[in-house]
Parts: structure tokens; C-alpha cells; sequence
């Protein structure tokens, strides 16, 4: 997989974002570490750019945007499955039409 699959959004961020799709089974570099995606992830969804634990802060633009609910290892998908967001109750937000 090319690297260019996911980017980086600013250097404090402890997620890359998928920017292509990405297949399960695909290798990506972080930080120089080769790791094998255990998952398809999609365009727009995040994936650990290292191991996060229980409580540990998300951080996407360089700003908290979460915490993680369980451990999440480097390369896997984070998303609301894994954390929780800190500002608003996921489970009810509701489509405004």
C-alpha cells in the first residue's frame, strides 16, 4: 500500500485519516514502523498512528476530539466503536432534517 493512502493532518496527531481506501491486509508505514492493516478502512475514518489506551485523548488537527474506551494498537481503525466523543453523546445525536 502506498503510504499517500493515509495523511497526517498535523504533526501532534496521534490518528492519520484515510484519504483512499484502504484494504485489509495492506501494509502502512508509521513513522517508519511497517504495520498490517487488520481491516478495510475507509475514506474519511481514522486509524492510530500509535497505541492508545483507555483514556487517552484522540487528537485530529493538533485538538482533542475524543478519548478511547478501549485500547486500540497502532494501525488500527479508531472510531465510534473505540472511542467516545468528549463533547457530545454519540449514541444520541440525531439527523436534523
Amino acid at each position: 500500500m502506498n503510504v499517500s493512502n493515509f495523511i497526517l493532518l498535523h504533526p501532534d496527531d496521534n490518528v492519520l485519516i484515510c484519504r483512499k481506501p484502504a484494504a485489509k491486509g495492506s501494509a502502512v508505514d508509521l513513522d517508519g514502523v511497517s504495520v498490517v492493516l487488520h481491516e478495510d478502512i475507509h475514506v474519511g475514518h481514522k486509524i492510530a498512528r500509535c497505541a492508545l489506551n483507555r483514556g487517552d485523548r484522540v487528537i485530529k488537527y493538533g485538538a482533542p476530539i475524543g478519548s478511547i474506551v478501549t485500547a486500540v494498537a497502532a494501525g488500527n481503525h479508531v472510531h465510534l466503536h473505540n472511542m467516545q466523543s468528549d463533547y457530545i453523546a454519540s449514541h444520541t445525536r440525531k439527523v436534523i432534517s
